[in-house]
């Protein structure tokens, strides 16, 4: 069955559009005052496909990445560059040489999801295939990398840094396997963990959550189709109705022998906000869950709102209370990267438009009191996930910047807008003005200088 509501093209068309040159542009505008405790760079990445789309559209998450990225230092914004993330496809395309490296299973598809810091060094990842590739400090290709010989299998879109370690724990799987591996990977970008964990099936997972002490494994029903794939789908993962929903719980560092399966109404979360102990042994999540993924249409989410919810987890009954905080919909959730798996009272989202793949407004969540602010940057205009950076000094939660690329229909033209966090509903900080109109995309984060 297929939704016929949803536009085949609306991932390549429009604000997704993707963009064909590469840009370097020096000194940028800026309008308001950059912070100078802002020394680093913003990066982004997103399915930028080269090439004509396929006929029946494409789906928004495959096609070549591209990291589009903004330096500030002193208060200027010394440069903006986008280039394309050199996988196999995109090298073949532009007549280029293959940047090399270790190759995961043969594959040397996109890197289009994240772009992340790791021991000094940069990264595009994607999940459930290519291994991550490496980029340099002005976003120009390496090489593809598994950090150095430890990294065994495909990696994630999402792996959650430990404030207190420094370590990163993913989940990460692959369509042969039915199982996913729990991957940890060190601050030397090496692999110090992998622990396969079968789960009777080929499910996605996105995404996962940590707390102080524990690891999430969401096995939830969008699966693996052989049939989708002998069909030549661009994606050939769909629906499995009758599939049960289920929450993994196990040890940071544990193995398939500690996961303790907790019971969840079917659903499909691409994105906590975040995870925390509570003291009886019970876990407090917040996920954005949609009610189903790939059911009736194939080519992007699009099976009803995604919603901002509480579970609260009992490994000790094996069951999930679901609490709905908000029904509006959204998508993008962030914490700050310090409160990652502890108590975090903000949170924030992005509003999101199912059924075209348009974002909006900007949310402030306060899961404390259950309330929220909301931020619109105009009716044309198109925000994307939000970055919190720490203001220098801070003493509360939500003191420091919001920063997230915002792009107007209206003459698309794209800015990289730095908010305060304490006042998200207030004038910007500081615009800086792009040079050329970035797509509408995925995720990305803030890269401090000498991080």
């Amino acid at each position: 069955m297929t939704n016929v509501d949803a536009d085949p093209t609306r991932w390549t068309t429009g604000l997704y559009a993707p963009v064909e040159q590469e840009v370097t542009a020096t000194d940028l505008p800026v309008r308001g005052t950059l912070p100078p405790e802002l020394d680093g760079r913003y990066l982004r990445n997103g399915p930028n496909p080269v090439g004509a789309a396929p006929e029946g559209g494409q789906h928004w998450f495959t096609g070549a990445g591209m990291v589009h990225g903004v330096r500030l230092r002193d208060g200027r914004a010394e440069w903006y560059r986008n280039r394309y993330v050199r996988s196999g496809g995109v090298t073949d395309v532009l007549g280029e040489p293959d940047r090399g490296g270790p190759l995961h299973d043969g594959s040397r598809g996109p890197a289009n999801t994240n772009v992340v810091g790791i021991g000094g060094r940069t990264f595009a990842i994607v999940e459930a295939g290519s291994f991550p590739i490496e980029l340099d400090d002005e976003l120009e290709t390496i090489a593809s990398s598994d950090f150095g010989g430890t990294l065994r299998t495909s990696f994630s879109a999402h792996p959650k840094r430990d404030p207190a370690t420094g370590l990163l724990h993913t989940m990460t799987y692959y369509w042969p396997e039915e199982s996913v591996h729990y991957v940890v990977v060190g601050p030397d970008a090496t692999v110090v963990h992998d622990a396969a964990i079968p789960v009777g099936g080929r499910p996605m997972v996105h995404d996962t959550a940590i707390t102080e002490t524990r690891v999430l494994v969401l096995d939830l029903p969008c699966t693996f189709s052989m049939d989708d794939a002998g069909a030549g789908a661009p994606l050939p993962y769909r629906w499995e109705a009758g599939r049960p929903a289920r929450v993994g719980v196990l040890p940071l560092g544990g193995s398939a022998d500690d996961v303790v399966w907790c019971s969840v109404d079917p659903c499909y979360v691409f994105h906590p906000l975040n995870a925390h102990d509570l003291p009886d042994g019970r876990i407090e999540a917040f996920v954005v869950r949609h009610p189903k993924m790939f059911d009736t249409d194939r080519l992007g989410p699009n099976e009803g709102a995604p919603t901002l919810e509480r579970w609260v987890i009992d490994p000790a009954s094996g069951t999930v209370k679901e609490e709905r905080l908000d029904d509006r919909s959204q998508e993008f959730p962030r914490v700050p990267d310090a409160l990652v798996g502890r108590p975090a009272r903000y949170g924030y989202t992005v509003g999101f438009d199912v059924a075209h793949g348009t974002t909006s407004a900007l949310y402030k969540h306060d899961v404390t009191r259950d309330t929220s602010e909301v931020r619109s940057f105009g009716p044309t205009a198109m925000a994307g996930e939000a970055v919190f950076v720490p203001r220098d000094g801070a003493t509360a939660e939500d003191d420091g910047y919001l920063l997230t690329l915002v792009t107007d229909a209206a003459d698309e033209r794209s800015a990289l807008h730095v908010l305060s966090a304490h006042d998200v509903g207030g004038d910007p900080v500081a615009v800086v003005d792009l040079p050329q109109r970035v797509p509408l995309g995925f995720h990305g984060n803030w890269i401090p200088t000498g991080a």
